[in-house]
């Protein structure tokens, strides 16, 4: 009989055997966005068991048991390490048609040996299995990412990061892999959004430099951005709800600045207008740096408001948003394009009904710096 997941698990045809086993497996993994943890990669983290290394953080799983109508107690909640694997081993069949329930048995396979199927009654065994697997030498975070063939990790940042664990990274001879940070500053663009001035004060102190007015933000900003490359930095992520473009006047942009210092609320087209001008300045140090630009977009963010109270951010309730990016993106790419500034870029709508549109979108704004300039990033969540 043949093994539920054997070798050429998806691969239907000779090619496609040939492609990935003689060429695609060997190819080293270039992991360019990434949510790890640097200090967990330089301590070399050692799980003591599977919930650890699948459930502790991780909110798709967390998905599935929701949606199989799991308490929230066996999810965050305050259940066992061990209780909570059980509610996820007895969810995973029922999201047979779902990629999670691939990966998994393919992660199984792969770094624990295990070539069964995962359910509620197998759960005891793969948890005794996990335990055993763990304690070996390799199977710490660095081992894991090592037999993993990655070369590089891009990690997601803050830009007031002091980079600590990626400088000490950097400096280990131990560790081959590069693992560079990414700079994410959604937080200096969202003036409409609560924590935004304390943030601006968190970036001043970061970057030296006293923020109280446009000038002085993008100086902070681009002062991040050099401390960053120095670190080895070589892309930036905006995660955006939707792609604004409201082009104003510089003095209109600052007026709205102000208004957001001295907390006043600001409308969506004022919103708009700001980060519009913050999005092409960036962009813009972007492509003297030689980074890439990443954007990631149409993210509903905690819809469910009584999840987010209880919960907080992150927590595995975001979903798919239907804002109408085209007009605003070709125009941010187009203005960029147009002052010489746009730098290489991967657009990603979490709303798959526009992949057709990014790849159309891409092709109008290339160069001659790279082949692929600007790219269809992969699938996003879900």
């Amino acid at each position: 009989m043949k093994p539920f997941m054997d070798a050429n698990f998806l691969l239907t045809t000779p090619t496609a055997q040939a492609l990935y086993h003689d060429y695609a497996a060997k190819v080293p993994v270039i992991d360019y966005h990434c949510h790890v943890d640097p200090k967990e990669i330089y301590e070399n983290r050692r799980f003591s068991n599977i919930y650890q290394t699948w459930l502790e953080g991780d909110h798709y799983k967390w998905r599935v048991m929701r949606s199989n109508g799991v308490d929230e107690h066996y999810i965050t909640g305050s259940a066992s390490e061990r209780e909570k694997f059980q509610k996820f081993a007895e969810a995973l069949p029922k999201a047979i048609g779902n990629p999670m329930y691939h990966w998994c048995h393919l992660e199984l396979r792969e770094y624990f040996g295990y070539h069964g199927v995962l359910n509620g009654e197998t759960a005891q065994e793969v948890w005794e299995l996990s335990e055993k697997k763990l304690a070996e030498e390799h199977m710490g975070v660095r081992g894991i990412i090592e037999q993993s063939n990655v070369a590089f990790i891009g990690t997601t940042d803050d830009p007031t990061s002091n980079l600590e664990w990626h400088k000490r990274l950097a400096e280990d001879p131990t560790f081959s892999p590069v693992v560079a940070p990414s700079f994410r500053p959604d937080k200096a663009l969202n003036l409409e959004k609560s924590g935004w001035q304390a943030f601006l004060a968190e970036l001043g102190e970061s970057a030296g430099v006293e923020i109280t007015d446009l000038t002085s933000l993008e100086q902070a900003l681009e002062a991040r951005m050099q401390v960053f490359a120095q670190a080895g930095c070589r892309a930036a992520d905006h995660g955006l709800d939707y792609v604004p473009f409201q082009k104003a006047e510089r003095a209109e942009v600052e007026a709205i600045m102000h208004k957001a210092l001295a907390g006043e609320p600001v409308t969506v087209a004022e919103a708009e207008a700001f980060k519009t001008a913050l999005l092409l300045f960036c962009a813009a140090c972007y492509h003297k740096l030689g980074w890439v630009m990443q954007i990631h977009y149409n993210c509903m963010r905690n819809p469910n408001s009584a999840a987010f109270a209880a919960l907080g951010a992150d927590a595995g309730f975001d979903c798919m948003n239907n804002v109408s990016c085209a007009g605003s993106l070709y125009a941010l790419l187009d203005a960029l394009y147009a002052a010489g500034t746009l730098p290489r870029t991967i657009l990603y709508s979490l709303d798959p009904g526009e992949n057709e549109l990014l790849d159309t979108m891409i092709g109008a704004f290339q160069g001659t710096e790279v082949a692929g300039k600007i790219q269809h990033g992969s699938a996003w969540w879900f």
